[in-house]
């Protein structure tokens, strides 16, 4: 008896939340806004797919050295300038910054990141924003840590032409490195590893600026209008996202095949099973709106266009992508939502290079 009393009770909140995404009218959006305004733990169960391990929307965290900033501003700073100076390249004409772009929101809006002697790599160059959450780095997840990835962009012919080894010694050559070395680790010696050390140090500082879901979840219950709030509801149930963008960085940290992988084999290049055939990194969809051309390859310019195509199924991917039977209202009310995670970037200012 109480087993099927339970079964009720999870049919009626079900329902509910389906009521609620077809054409909400001021009063469900008032319900919604009021279901909304507790806390996320008394919110509508998601729909998520069973054996699926999932974490609650959340605020935005601070990078994991916010508290640890003012012992390691001489690291970070070197990393700061490291990270923006092109004769870390064989050309002596590319930076890291160079498809990281802060007024950017840390990317280069190309579909495909340029390289050496205009190189067309073959993939879209992801934000460095919030990249310390990531247990794998790159879109096929090739490297396990951020000193790691800092030497790929460096020594690849494609992209940055440069050398590691060959680097240690320019920079040997710049009297201003040598102080700043010898700031950031006590004594002026320049290595590969110090580079990756601090440029990984930096790029873990680089963090997204608050959005107004973080402001709602805040306790600013005015924040998101009934658009955004039907559309934190859809994202949550009946369009699915939560099943691969969840937690407070909209990203389980894992790899998917979303059925959009195309010729590019992406984990599978590294892991060499044959179940991780086009999966990608799940990224973080936090400041989507500001981070365009979008998917591995930036084969998407409008992200409409993209809801659009989860919306009818992409076939070939895992079975976590599914048909959604959207309406067009809701997938107008789906982007306001992503609109409402996405902020401008914050402020940076660029390090005079040192001679």
């Amino acid at each position: 008896m109480q087993k099927l009393f339970v079964l009720i009770i999870l049919s009626i909140v079900v329902a509910s939340s389906v009521a609620f995404t077809n054409n909400t009218s001021d009063s469900d959006a008032d319900k919604l806004r009021k279901i909304y305004s507790q806390s996320p733990d008394k919110w509508p169960a998601p729909f998520i797919d069973e054996g699926v391990d999932w974490k609650e929307l959340g605020i935005l965290p601070p990078s994991p050295l916010e508290n640890k900033k003012d012992s390691l501003r001489h690291l970070i700073e070197l990393g700061k300038i490291l990270f923006f100076d092109t004769r870390l390249s064989g050309s002596e004409k590319i930076s890291c910054a160079t498809c990281h772009q802060p007024e950017l929101s840390w990317t280069d809006g190309k579909e495909k990141s340029l390289g050496h002697e205009g190189t067309i790599n073959k993939r879209n160059s992801p934000t460095i924003q919030n990249t310390w959450f990531y247990n794998k780095l790159f879109w096929d997840g090739r490297s396990s840590s951020l000193e790691d990835q800092s030497f790929a962009p460096i020594n690849s012919e494609s992209e940055m032409h440069g050398d590691m080894r060959e680097l240690s010694r320019k920079l040997k050559n710049i009297k201003g490195y040598l102080s700043l070395f010898d700031s950031a680790f006590g004594d002026p010696s320049i290595n590969p590893q110090r580079i990756s050390t601090a440029i990984a140090v930096f790029e873990r500082t680089v963090v997204s600026r608050k959005s107004k879901l973080d402001e709602f979840l805040a306790g600013k219950k005015k924040v998101l209008n009934n658009e955004e709030l039907k559309g934190l509801h859809l994202f949550r149930t009946k369009a699915r996202c939560m099943n691969c963008h969840n937690g407070p960085l909209f990203s389980d940290n894992q790899f998917h095949n979303n059925g959009f992988a195309g010729k590019d084999v992406g984990l599978y290049f590294v892991t060499h099973k044959d179940d991780d055939m086009g999966k990608f990194k799940t990224p973080s969809l936090r400041d989507i709106q500001k981070t365009g051309p979008w998917m591995h390859d930036g084969s998407f310019n409008n992200l409409a266009e993209i809801v659009e195509k989860y919306n009818r199924g992409t076939p070939g991917s895992d079975q976590l992508v599914k048909p959604l039977s959207l309406n067009k209202d809701e997938i107008n009310a789906l982007l306001s939502f992503l609109n409402a995670i996405s902020s401008p970037p914050m402020e940076f200012k660029k390090p005079i290079l040192p001679q």
